[in-house]
């Protein structure tokens, strides 16, 4: 055992090395004791870290390891048993507080781990929101070149001007190698090529409107990638080796637009469409966008705008000059017609003057021969040439009258006139001609009728004359009777007409005049065409007459703010004729009153006229006294 050199053999105390582990405990006490402090101005610097505590117990860990090796320092030389109490109770001071935190990292490292996670969650939540940023300052770039693009659109509206514009545009903007547009043709079974960007391929090639890629994109309201070898893509010529070029497509809707032709753009339906082909560059990896393709779908949707504006403003134009053109043909067919009025009514005034003259002469020496000793052949002779000129007198003062209505030139002669007056003159000329035919006449005026009243006297007599006549012509047996009377005012609404709205006032009355007959009367099939012009009722094709006398009173009335009417059972049963007009209020009626007492009728008639008379409703005259007066 002496011999073995198994074991070391004590070493002597170096004071060289002594002192190396006497610095570097030194100076490991000092950085343990520098960590804390670091720590605690950390802490205090953050505003968050959720695990301070844990800080706090690594700290003291430190802070102990520190105060061993400042303990150490004194373990070096002979020391005292005080010395290696204090050094036994830091290091297992120290060992305990190394444990509790060993123990405690093994908790607070998943935790440490998960906000390592939600640390590359956020990340990755950044770089989606910088590509949402791209994405949004891509859109409004988008947005930018299609407002520009829309501008430049709509600046005009002429349509090829739209279309060329579009193109060059687009081209611009998206750094397209080809643009071009394919139009519906005439008859609609084909796409021509009508419009490109570069000119590469000339205007007015065609394809078949029932292709596959064409009903795609027909079918599509989005744009879309067509193949490059698809006969919409052939709008550029093939030379030389290249790498094939992504192309899409979109349909241009034609919104009631004349359809685009090479010269002649017929008119298309709203449901035609056009089609957009758009070209990238060859040659190069560059591949549609999203946004670029709702570039293209936006800028086709403002084209389609832009096309219907067009073609409303062409419309519109074509119709305006189609609209001058007629106003001056109307212009000149209104002068014309002037002329031809302006000479028809010189004619017809001459030949009226010129006519009456010899016609009163013949109505006169007649009427005259009439009273001479005759024979009864003669008599008849004579009385055929006075009732032919009476009819011919009547037609010509109808149709002087009837021209003057109709081209505007009638003026209507507002005057105070005696009203009664105006009864017992038209009463003077029909009542000879129904004494003839033995017709009993009465007339009945309402207790209310004024003496006088303001309107166009001669207008108002003819009108009765004319009806009168026509109930004594039309009436081979029985009687007529002529009642006047005013409307009431809650009465006018019963006469009421789509054409006429009476109304009351204190300045105006309405007259209504009524002529009842028992003659031949009026079937329900002619009652509508009774004021018609040369119309003859089928019941009254026997009598004479020119068919203008109820056209002529229909004028009349409606001059005088009136209506007219015709009532009729039937043929054989009579007719009522009916008319309101409006005449103004007299206030002047002394003079009148002393110019109408009395009223009488010569002797010759009053055999008609004494005797009560029944009237169509079947009531005698004694229940119509309190009522009607008899003035004539």
């Amino acid at each position: 055992m002496d011999g073995c050199d198994c074991i070391e053999p004590l070493w002597p105390t170096d004071d060289l090395l002594v002192k190396y582990q006497y610095i570097s405990d030194f100076f490991i006490a000092l950085a343990y004791f520098s960590i804390p402090l670091e720590l605690i101005y950390f802490v205090k610097k953050s505003s968050f870290f959720p695990y301070r505590w844990v800080l706090i117990q690594f700290g003291a860990f430190i802070v102990l390891c520190g105060a061993t090796h400042l303990i150490n320092l004194w373990t070096f030389t002979t020391h005292t048993k005080t010395v290696a109490m204090v050094m036994t109770i830091a290091k297992v001071s120290t060992a305990v507080v190394s444990c509790a935190t060993a123990l405690m990292l093994v908790h607070i490292i998943p935790d440490l781990l998960s906000v390592k996670t939600r640390e590359l969650f956020l990340k990755n939540k950044a770089e989606e929101l910088d590509r949402e940023m791209g994405l949004i300052r891509t859109q409004e770039e988008t947005g930018r070149h299609v407002r520009m693009l829309t501008h430049e659109i709509r600046s005009t509206l002429d349509r090829h001007t739209i279309l060329k514009t579009t193109l060059v545009e687009l081209g611009r903007t998206l750094g397209l190698e080809e643009c071009a547009l394919w139009m519906p043709s005439r008859s609609g079974s084909s796409l021509q090529l009508s419009h490109t960007l570069r000119h590469q391929i000339t205007v007015g090639s065609s394809v078949p409107i029932n292709l596959p890629v064409v009903n795609q994109v027909f079918s599509s309201n989005r744009a879309i990638i067509i193949p490059h070898t698809s006969p919409l893509a052939r709008i550029r010529p093939l030379a030389g080796r290249y790498v094939p070029p992504e192309v899409a497509a979109v349909r241009v809707p034609l919104l009631h637009l004349s359809n685009f032709q090479i010269n002649d753009w017929p008119e298309l339906s709203a449901k035609s469409f056009a089609i957009m082909v758009l070209m990238l560059p060859s040659d190069s990896a560059r591949k549609w966008h999203v946004h670029e393709l709702e570039l293209v779908e936006v800028v086709a949707d403002q084209v389609a705008v832009a096309l219907s504006h067009a073609a409303i403003l062409e419309e519109s134009m074509r119709a305006r000059d189609l609209l001058m053109e007629q106003n001056v043909a109307l212009d000149l067919a209104r002068r014309e017609a002037e002329m031809a009025i302006r000479a028809r009514n010189d004619f017809l005034a001459v030949m009226n003057h010129e006519m009456r003259t010899p016609m009163n002469a013949i109505i006169a020496l007649s009427s005259l021969l009439l009273e001479t000793e005759l024979t009864p052949e003669q008599r008849l002779m004579v009385e055929t040439v006075l009732k032919s000129s009476n009819l011919l007198a009547t037609l010509i003062n109808d149709v002087l009258d009837l021209s003057k209505l109709e081209d505007g030139s009638l003026e209507m002669e507002i005057k105070a006139f005696n009203l009664h007056a105006v009864f017992k003159e038209v009463m003077s000329f029909i009542k000879p001609i129904a004494s003839i035919k033995r017709l009993s006449v009465s007339v009945m005026l309402a207790p209310d009728l004024p003496l006088c009243a303001i309107g166009d006297e001669k207008r108002l007599m003819q009108t009765i004359l004319n009806i009168s006549g026509n109930a004594v012509k039309f009436t081979k047996e029985g009687h007529i009777t002529l009642v006047a009377s005013i409307v009431k005012a809650d009465s006018l609404r019963e006469f009421r007409t789509p054409e006429f709205h009476p109304t009351a006032s204190d300045d105006h009355f309405y007259l209504k005049v009524q002529v009842k007959d028992t003659g031949c009367g009026i079937g329900p099939q002619d009652l509508p065409h009774v004021f018609t012009k040369f119309a003859h009722p089928q019941g009254n094709r026997g009598f004479n007459g020119s068919g203008l006398g109820l056209a002529i009173c229909k004028r009349f009335v409606s001059l005088m703010g009136g209506h007219i009417w015709i009532d009729s059972e039937g043929t054989g049963r009579g007719c009522t004729a009916t008319f309101v007009v409006k005449l103004g209020v007299c206030d002047n009626t002394n003079t009148y009153q002393q110019q109408l007492i009395p009223l009488v009728w010569p002797s010759s008639a009053d055999s008609d006229l004494s005797a009560p008379k029944v009237l169509p409703d079947g009531r005698g005259s004694t229940s119509q006294k309190s009522r009607y007066q008899r003035s004539i």
